[in-house]
């Protein structure tokens, strides 16, 4: 184990986490904030994470699944962490449907997924990202075919107005829709 994959993972992961706290604080979701993220320090995720770390330049799952065809770091991730659409996938119901479709998400994790979304593109890209770079990498991803319709739209909607109004517009927007919308998330 490198010491230096070992310390830019670490500070990698720490900024992230850091940044989606701050964010989520700001629209009222403190313990959200607080936990996010906290499985990439148990050593299934941490570990990989530091074996494959490779400076911003691409993702340590990524690499952990070109060499052994799955990640295990990511398995365990997705599946203990609401704020991912894979999380929320399940067999349908609808005996005509015989795959998996997305569930439809609680509004709080679909709040945390946006901002995961927002943090890690400021993380990854430094100076080169944008507010409209969440949503163009979102439009070349797999998630917008497997989240339930409903989701989508949300996540979309958020992603949309962040690149046009930007982010404290969008996170004032998040605020009053989390608060007047209570129940039905909670």
């Amino acid at each position: 184990m490198k010491m230096e994959n070992l310390i830019g993972h670490l500070k990698t992961i720490t900024c992230h986490k850091y940044m989606v706290a701050k964010m989520c604080f700001r629209v009222g979701l403190y313990k959200q904030g607080l936990l996010h993220d906290m499985s990439k320090y148990m050593p299934i995720e941490f570990l990989v994470g530091v074996r494959y770390y490779a400076n911003g330049k691409g993702s340590p799952n990524n690499i952990e699944r070109k060499e052994k065809g799955y990640s295990a770091a990511w398995l365990h991730h997705k599946g203990r962490n609401r704020h991912h659409f894979e999380y929320w996938l399940d067999y349908s119901v609808d005996r005509k449907e015989t795959h998996l479709v997305g569930s439809k998400i609680p509004k709080k994790y679909m709040v945390e997924m946006f901002i995961d979304r927002v943090c890690a593109g400021k993380v990854y890209n430094g100076d080169k990202f944008t507010t409209a770079s969440v949503y163009d990498y979102y439009k070349h991803g797999i998630g917008r075919y497997l989240l339930h319709d409903e989701s989508r739209r949300y996540l979309e909607r958020l992603m949309k107005m962040y690149a046009v109004k930007g982010e404290s517009y969008t996170l004032r927007y998040i605020r009053k829709d989390l608060k007047d919308n209570i129940s039905k998330y909670e």
